[in-house]
């Protein structure tokens, strides 16, 4: 019953994150400036701590 209860939590995490604009932050909305820092990550600065 946990391991359902953290799938739907996820799955919904993501629905959500999915239906917001590319130019805004998904939580706030407030909109992404053209010099903003957020959009020169990619996946590799998102690692945990010590995994590689």
């Amino acid at each position: 019953m946990k391991t359902l209860r953290h799938m739907m939590l996820a799955f919904g995490v993501v629905a959500l994150a999915a239906c917001t604009q590319p130019e805004t932050y998904p939580v706030s909305g407030e909109t992404c400036g053209p010099e903003d820092p957020v959009l020169q990550l990619d996946a590799a600065d998102c690692r945990m701590p010590g995994m590689t």
